[in-house]
């Protein structure tokens, strides 16, 4: 079994600092002090587990109902007494060629922070591990920790971009390849991965405006001098999401070109079919006549008759080949 709170910890002037255990408590003593905050992470809650934290947090009712039941998209919601943000983080299987996408809710507080995570992808310890190293910016409480967990996953985006990046040059070598045959293979290829990039854009592209909304305007519990950061983060998601349809333009290039390749392969078999055929049918043709039960017959009154249309159509065939050689159908 999963453990429900993976982690749970209270932090002033940048620092984690040793606190009651119960967070109701550490909670309560955050409040009175003013200038510290409580950080609860969450692994796949259920709505019974969930309910002690809805309760304790004060969260609203219609953002809890999005992290438990999850599959929501990118979004950025702003409540009485909450902030409530939506992101897909994104996995990549080299191996299988298969994007996958997890699910993280946090919920911004005036001293408080908690993420519920669905999935495998975005395991947050990292997160909070290199976010207590940088005490400057975890002096800006709850805001720096949605800076940093948005900050890790856009950049992520990024890499997988990467990776997206130098697989679709692979699959192009092999649609232009010279010595290309497997077409069909080729074709389930690209649309598979065509479907891969589709999941991808549907993690980047709606996060587009929750980052503008953090960037340039004023959200409630998030720090104006924070929008810097979050500047930042825009910047890394649009050139993430510049990568995505990029990528997407070159997927439909490849599909047309490799359709294209594949008219002309047919055309060039029909080609090849009709100059057979058409050589196969002037022997056909003149064996036919001269195999008629005639009552007067070349071949019967002079002995080089046989071999003579023997010739002739060896030579016709000869004199087709090296047309349609000409021609390039052969």
């Amino acid at each position: 079994m999963h453990r429900v709170i993976v982690d749970c910890a209270m932090y002033r002037d940048g620092r984690r600092t040793e606190g009651p255990e119960d967070f109701s408590d550490a909670l309560d003593q955050a409040r009175a002090t003013g200038d510290a905050f409580v950080w609860v992470g969450m692994y796949e809650p259920t709505e019974k587990e969930f309910d002690y934290v809805r309760e304790e947090f004060g969260l609203h009712a219609l953002a809890v109902e999005d992290a438990l039941t999850a599959h929501q998209r990118p979004k950025l919601e702003v409540y009485d007494d909450s902030l409530f943000v939506v992101l897909k983080p994104v996995l990549y299987d080299d191996d299988s060629d298969t994007v996958t996408t997890g699910e993280l809710m946090v919920f911004i507080g005036d001293s408080f922070v908690v993420t519920v995570r669905h999935g495998e992808g975005a395991p947050l310890a990292a997160v909070r591990h290199r976010l207590e190293q940088e005490r400057d910016v975890l002096r800006h409480g709850p805001t720096a920790v949605l800076y940093a967990v948005s900050d890790a996953v856009v950049d992520h985006y990024i890499e997988v971009a990467a990776e997206l990046q130098a697989d679709l040059e692979e699959l192009e070598a092999d649609v232009f390849a010279p010595n290309a045959s497997d077409t069909k293979n080729t074709a389930a290829r690209i649309y598979g991965f065509k479907r891969q990039v589709l999941e991808f854009r549907r993690a980047t592209s709606p996060l587009l405006q929750p980052m503008d909304r953090l960037a340039f305007g004023r959200v409630p519990f998030v720090h104006e001098r924070a929008q810097p950061f979050f500047r930042d983060v825009a910047d890394h998601l649009t050139k993430a999401n510049e990568y995505v349809e990029g990528l997407d333009r070159l997927l439909s290039d490849a599909l047309s070109a490799h359709l294209a390749q594949m008219g002309v392969r047919q055309n060039d078999d029909m080609r090849k079919i009709s100059a057979w055929a058409a050589m196969a049918a002037v022997p056909t043709m003149v064996a036919g006549i001269y195999g008629m039960n005639f009552d007067h017959m070349p071949e019967l009154r002079q002995p080089w008759g046989y071999p003579a249309l023997l010739v002739l159509m060896a030579v016709l065939c000869a004199g087709l080949h090296r047309m349609f050689k000409r021609r390039g159908w052969l």
